[in-house]
């Protein structure tokens, strides 16, 4: 199709970016194999959308409630520090949420939207920043190997 050339009408719904699947990972953590942490990701060529949240044996196996929830995106005048807002908060959650999108966007250039309602307290070392980054990096991992997924195919 030439440039500027007009684009033929679609369906609702139907446009590439709307029909982009999302792809349900669960990680087990090294250091405590009994919790997992489950990521709902899907990816736009410009944006991506994650959810994530933490099971173990510890706590009840019903639907995780929306912890906080950020959107952030790259600063084009200063790529090393993005530019984020959370959208809905919660005390406990924000500041791993918000540390989360940053890094996302620093890793893939996309703007990214991120939920985290994951809870820590009940694992092997109860929450201790060592576990936090463990699961953050774990998280980041993941996440970037998907893109890279998606980019190469």
């Amino acid at each position: 199709m030439a440039a500027g050339a007009p684009r033929p009408p679609t369906a609702n719904g139907t446009h590439s970016a709307a029909s982009a699947k999302p792809i349900q990972l669960a990680v087990t953590l090294p250091s405590n194999p009994q919790t997992k942490v489950h990521l709902h990701l899907t990816l736009t060529p410009t944006t991506l959308l994650l959810h994530s949240t933490t099971t173990s044996p510890e706590t009840p196996s019903s639907s995780a409630a929306l912890g906080s929830f950020v959107y952030a995106l790259p600063d084009r005048y200063n790529p090393s520090q993005p530019l984020s807002t959370p959208l809905y908060t919660i005390p406990n959650t924000v500041d791993f949420t918000t540390r989360l999108a940053k890094v996302l966007v620093r890793k893939t250039g996309k703007a990214c939207y991120v939920s985290w309602s994951g809870d820590l307290t009940g694992g092997v070392m109860g929450g201790s920043v060592e576990e936090e980054m463990e699961v953050f990096k774990v998280i980041v991992e993941a996440v970037v190997a998907e893109v890279g997924k998606g980019a190469a195919g």
